[in-house]
C-alpha cells in the first residue's frame, strides 16, 4: 500500500472532527457554542460521507488487486478493477469540490439593481426588460420578488429599478449576472432601419443584516422629499420620499415607492447595507483575485458580459464564450439557466484549478 498523501491526510484529519462534533453535541455537558458545532457538523457529514465512500472503493481495489493473482479469478477482478479505476478519480473529484471554500453570500437573499445605460430611451426600454426577465426568473424559481424602486421613462422604460429577490440560493444562482448587458435591435422609432446598440447595467447584492454591516447614525445624512412619477409629475403631497447619503464612502440611496416615509426610510437602509456589505466583498475578492490564476469575469459592473442581438435572435456571454439563438426564451426567464448553469460551472473549474 502506498504512502498517504496530503490529500489523504486532510481527509483523515476531516473525518476525525467530524467524530469529535459528534461526541460533542451527544454530551452537551462538554461545553461549547451548540449552535455552532452543529452547522459545522452538518456542513462536514456530507463530505465525510463521501470520504467513507472513497475509502470502500480504494479498499475494494487493494481487495481485487490480490485476486488478480489468483490465475481463476483474474478476468473477473481485473473487469471491476477497471471500472473502479474509473470511478475512484470521479469520487476523488466530488470531494474536491465539497472541499472548495464556501462563501456563505451564496445563501443569501439578493438585491437586483438594474439602470439605463447608454442609448436614451431604447436603453431605458431595454433596462425594463431585463427587470421582467429576472422577474420571471424568479417566478419560475418560486422566489419572492419585491420592487422596492421603480424610476420610469415616459415611453414605458426605466432609468433605474431595484428589487428584493427571496428564496433559496438565490445570490449563488444570480451573482454572475452584474455588468454591463448589450442590446442591438431596430427601435421602433427607427424609420431607416438601422440597427442601434443601446446597454443596461445590471447589480447582483448580496443582502446584508445590521450585525454584517455597522453603519453610524453620524455617517448619515437623511434627506426627505417629495416623490415624483414619470416626467416629474408630482404622486405625493407629503414629504415621504427618502434619500441617505452614507457620507464615508459616497453611496447615495433613494427611496420614494411607499408613502410612509418611514417604510421607505426602512427600504433605503436595507440597499444601502447591502451596497456597503457588496463593496467590502469587492475589496476582499480584489485582494484574492490578484494572486488567482483565473476567474469568471472581474465583478466590475462596468464590464461588459452580454450581448442581445434581436435581429438574429442570438445572446451571447463573453465570459465564456457561450452563444444561444433563443432570445425569447431567455428574455422570459426560462432559457436563462443555460447561461447561469456555465457560468458556476466554470467558476468552480477555475476554483479547482487554483486548489490544485
Amino acid at each position: 500500500m502506498s504512502a498517504p498523501t496530503s490529500f489523504d491526510v486532510k481527509l483523515d484529519k476531516l473525518v476525525r472532527r467530524h467524530a469529535e462534533l459528534s461526541a460533542t453535541l451527544a454530551d452537551p455537558a462538554r461545553g461549547g457554542d451548540f449552535a455552532k458545532l452543529s452547522k459545522e457538523y452538518s456542513d462536514l457529514t456530507p463530505l465525510v460521507e463521501g470520504i467513507e465512500t472513497l475509502k470502500k472503493a480504494r479498499a475494494e481495489r487493494d481487495d481485487l488487486a490480490q485476486m488478480a493473482s489468483d490465475p481463476e479469478m483474474r478476468d473477473l477482478a481485473e473487469t471491476e478493477m477497471r471500472a473502479l479505476d474509473k470511478r475512484i478519480p470521479d469520487l476523488e473529484h466530488q470531494i474536491k469540490i465539497l472541499l472548495l471554500p464556501k462563501d456563505e453570500a451564496d445563501a443569501r437573499n439578493a438585491i437586483l439593481e438594474v439602470r439605463a445605460g447608454t442609448g436614451g430611451d431604447e436603453a431605458g426600454l431595454f433596462a425594463a426588460e431585463l427587470f421582467r426577465m429576472y422577474q420571471r426568473y424568479a417566478a419560475l424559481h418560486n422566489w419572492r420578488f419585491e420592487v422596492m424602486e421603480l424610476s420610469e421613462t415616459d415611453v414605458g422604460g426605466v432609468k433605474e429599478a431595484i428589487a428584493e429577490i427571496s428564496g433559496r440560493d438565490v445570490f449563488y444562482r444570480l451573482k454572475f449576472e452584474s455588468g454591463v448587458h448589450r442590446v442591438q435591435r431596430v427601435p421602433e422609432t427607427e424609420n431607416a432601419g438601422r440597427i442601434h446598440t443601446s446597454a443596461a447595467t445590471v447589480a447582483v447584492l448580496p443582502e446584508a443584516e445590521e450585525v454584517d454591516i455597522k453603519i453610524e447614525d453620524k455617517d448619515l445624512r437623511i434627506d426627505v422629499f417629495r416623490s415624483s412619477g414619470p416626467g416629474g409629475q408630482s404622486v405625493n403631497t407629503t414629504d415621504s420620499a427618502v434619500r441617505i447619503t452614507h457620507i464615508p464612502t459616497g453611496t447615495v440611496v433613494q427611496q420614494q415607492d411607499e408613502k410612509s416615509q418611514h417604510k421607505n426610510k426602512a427600504k433605503a437602509m436595507k440597499v444601502l447595507r447591502a451596497r456597503l456589505y457588496d463593496r467590502e466583498r469587492q475589496m476582499k475578492d480584489d485582494a484574492r483575485a490578484a494572486s488567482r490564476k483565473s476567474q469568471v469575469g472581474t465583478g466590475d459592473r462596468s464590464e461588459r458580459i452580454r450581448t442581445y442581438n434581436f435581429p438574429q435572435g442570438r445572446v451571447s456571454d463573453h465570459r465564456i464564450n457561450l452563444t444561444t439563438y433563443k432570445i425569447d426564451k431567455v428574455m422570459s426567464g426560462e432559457a436563462l439557466d443555460e447561461f447561469i448553469a456555465a457560468l458556476l460551472a466554470e467558476d468552480m473549474a477555475a476554483r479547482l484549478a487554483d486548489a490544485e
